[in-house]
């Protein structure tokens, strides 16, 4: 089946061809290709890429330059593909997070050829696996200036509400130790899962944080998402690993979450293995400001970890806004509003026109 993108077509039929290629993280070559494809004709736009990502910029000399990103990766697909339509709704893997984000960005870089503002798209890949395969982030390394702007928005779903910053995120592991036995006789030996016991207990008496950051609340969360331990049907294992995933408000940094957390199970053996900064709301910044008078609404704080984060290292402020709902990201049953859709890409043009 050919992956063509008809960039004339109205938004909400362009979401549902761009959610029936499939772009399983790690897998976005199909799509990648499609939208360098389509891009690449516009005479307004001059076409780069890296790798699967893809990045089109206009070049027009404006005072101020925008960028808008958006990821074509998604989770693995839940028998959620293809797509199908039920009344307003849109569903299909992605559909939400985030390809009707992507499916605005691609409207609006076909259809304004002189905007406002200078304007810089990018699509890339691997968003929704491990931070050091994010394809936002090897840009940041081997082009960095294709990513300078003004402003920065990325299309990440927020119900068609300015979200702003993003929570920071980290992963350690919890270790108890014991000592292996044959099961007939455990009396011999020490369960390290047994051992496990008082990591679940700190985490089920955990209270997370509610802090208010540059007057947005963000809510934070500790949580263990995996647990593994054994060594086979008759023996005592002798470690067990609570993984943890730890949600934190910008507010700290990465260097005192990992903090946080080590004062949490202080006396346990902790190693971290994955964390990304979060961001600070940043809606102070007149180009901020600007965005949010024009697109209206008011603002919420992301609980979630989004590239905003990359681009506040970067010096350039961001927000989150799009059409999908964040509640629905990853869900089997993930759906996307064709009217939030529609609304998106009107506002962003009434923004960038």
């Amino acid at each position: 089946m050919s992956t063509r993108l008809d960039l004339t077509q109205d938004v909400g039929a362009l979401t549902a061809r761009i959610v029936d290629v499939e772009s399983v993280s790690g897998d976005e070559k199909a799509l990648a290709d499609a939208v360098e494809e389509a891009l690449r004709p516009l005479p307004h736009l001059t076409v780069h890429r890296d790798g699967e990502a893809i990045v089109a910029r206009t070049e027009l000399g404006r005072g101020e330059r925008v960028v808008i990103a958006g990821h074509i990766d998604t989770v693995p697909v839940a028998g959620n593909l293809p797509s199908r339509v039920e009344g307003d709704l849109l569903y299909g893997c992605g559909t939400s997070d985030m390809k009707a984000g992507v499916a605005v960005a691609l409207k609006l870089a076909a259809a304004l050829r002189a905007p406002s503002r200078d304007v810089t798209y990018v699509f890339y890949d691997c968003e929704e696996i491990e931070a050091e395969r994010n394809g936002l982030l090897r840009l940041s390394r081997r082009h960095p200036a294709l990513l300078a702007g003004d402003f920065a928005v990325l299309m990440e779903p927020t119900d068609g509400v300015i979200e702003g910053g993003c929570q920071g995120t980290l992963r350690a592991q919890i270790t108890t130790r014991g000592k292996r036995a044959h099961s007939a006789r455990s009396w011999l030996g020490v369960n390290a899962v047994h051992a496990a016991e008082p990591v679940l207990a700190i985490l089920n008496a955990y209270r997370a944080r509610l802090p208010v950051v540059d007057g947005l609340e963000y809510h934070e969360g500790l949580n263990a998402v995996a647990i593994g331990g054994g060594v086979a049907g008759n023996v005592i294992p002798d470690e067990c690993v609570v993984t943890v995933n730890y949600r934190f408000a910008p507010d700290l940094s990465l260097e005192d979450a990992q903090a946080h957390v080590s004062e949490v199970f202080d006396g346990f053996e902790v190693r971290f293995t994955d964390g990304a900064a979060a961001a600070r709301p940043g809606l102070t910044h007149p180009v901020a400001a600007a965005f949010l008078e024009a697109v209206g609404g008011t603002p919420r704080a992301k609980l979630g970890w989004t590239d905003v984060s990359l681009f506040s290292s970067l010096g350039v402020p961001a927000v989150n806004y799009g059409p999908g709902d964040p509640n629905l990201a990853h869900q089997r049953g993930e759906y996307v509003s064709l009217e939030k859709i529609v609304d998106c890409e009107r506002r962003m043009l009434g923004w960038l026109g």
